[in-house]
């Protein structure tokens, strides 16, 4: 059995009864870290193995992989396909609680009760346990019990708003939310853990699609709520600040600027550009005059910028005292020294894909280094190793649970 050895979190033992994005982002960041994670589904598998397209894009484009949707969010985990209706296979993971430290699920409320997951049953089979459970809405209140996806908890959270031009039309994040909220989920079962060793005492750790999207704007939102008023979409023609904005290059390039220091920042950018005038013109001269004149700045930039192609920009700016950057692509991310460098790409050869990419935990570590090594299970891949070397049960017995239809 293919176990994942490296990293800070070796030796810890996830159950993982999750599917889609938010609860398999959390369980693939403990296995990053080191921790032996094994995925449960049911008979027919998690519903993210079947998932078709990510924004427009096909997700199944390889024979003999059921969604690479699913191989991007559960690599690094083993894998037990058990039927979680019958009794026998409750008992299965059940047994398998006792002698695991983390237990993850993202079910609407009720469903795990109802199966015997629930935490109140688990927490008398180890009261050591760390029990994470991810919701759409919070695990109080009428609408704790609404079923949810990442677009319902963007939406809710007013994090639709953020982005895009300013026609009062709400904008996809495509998967923000469950992005972020796995994120916290896993922030969170590391609290509990770090717990866990100073007292010897478990516990439930929760959190959601509403209350994650909303940390995540935080420093926006908190700006508004002290306000009293809504934060506004900035098309980029329309930037109060034109040092806060991106420029396109005679190549069809972009540039991106960073500063919010107009006063400090204004005059070394007028002489990087070669347009000292700039400085002394009425309409240019100080921030306030920028932003009341911002398209006529905006404009007489688009035009600077537009003369020159990127590769000429980028000498005239790389040695600069300007805070500025390339606005990439996602296919340009394998080709930037900076991802290679610190390794947040790293190449992978996948037994059917091939030669690809992927993501590694952008941590680094300077004992326990992480490293991705295991492409994520097929269904019920690992069943009969976690049986015989975990449970003692007998190859005799897996041919009784395979006849009863509790594991494949």
């Amino acid at each position: 059995m293919q176990k994942n050895q490296q990293g800070p979190l070796s030796g810890i033992k996830v159950l993982d009864w999750t599917m889609w994005q938010f609860g398999p982002v959390s369980t693939m960041m403990l296995a990053d870290l080191g921790a032996e994670v094994i995925k449960i589904e049911s008979l027919d598998g998690d519903h993210g193995r079947q998932f078709g397209q990510v924004s427009g894009v096909g997700s199944d484009a390889y024979e003999g992989l059921s969604s690479n949707y699913f191989e991007v969010l559960n690599r690094q985990k083993l894998g037990m396909a058990i039927n979680l209706k019958h009794e026998k296979g409750k008992e299965i993971v059940q047994d398998l609680v006792k002698q695991s430290d983390v237990f993850v699920q993202n079910f609407r409320q009720g469903v795990a009760e109802r199966l015997g997951l629930g935490w109140e049953k688990l927490k008398e089979i180890n009261p050591q346990l760390i029990y994470g459970s991810a919701t759409g809405y919070g695990p109080s209140g009428n609408d704790s019990n609404k079923p949810a996806f990442a677009l319902t908890g963007e939406a809710r959270s007013g994090s639709l708003w953020w982005g895009g031009p300013e026609d009062e039309t709400p904008y996809n994040l495509h998967g923000v939310a469950d992005q972020i909220a796995g994120i916290m989920l896993s922030h969170g079962i590391l609290a509990g853990l770090v717990y866990k060793e100073r007292t010897n005492m478990g516990q439930k750790v929760e959190t959601s699609h509403l209350g994650s999207m909303m940390w995540l704007g935080m420093m926006r939102d908190g700006i508004g709520l002290l306000e009293g008023k809504e934060l506004k979409r900035q098309h980029r023609s329309n930037m109060n600040n034109p040092l806060w904005n991106t420029y396109k290059t005679k190549d069809a390039k972009w540039i991106a600027f960073s500063m919010s220091q107009g006063e400090r920042y204004w005059p070394i950018f007028c002489d990087v550009l070669d347009r000292p005038e700039l400085k002394s013109d009425l309409n240019f001269s100080t921030s306030d005059a920028r932003q009341d004149n911002k398209h006529i700045v905006i404009a007489t930039l688009d035009a600077i910028f537009e003369e020159k192609t990127f590769a000429e920009w980028e000498t005239i700016l790389r040695n600069s005292d300007l805070i500025w950057e390339r606005v990439q692509a996602t296919l340009d991310l394998p080709n930037d020294p900076q991802v290679i460098e610190n390794k947040y790409l790293v190449p992978f050869d996948h037994p059917v894909i091939g030669e690809s990419m992927w993501h590694q935990l952008p941590l680094t570590f300077d004992k326990t280094p992480v490293d991705t090594q295991k492409m994520a299970p097929s269904l019920g891949e690992n069943t009969e190793e976690i049986l015989i070397e975990r449970l003692d049960y007998s190859w005799d017995d897996i041919s009784s649970l395979q006849d009863e239809g509790v594991i494949l």
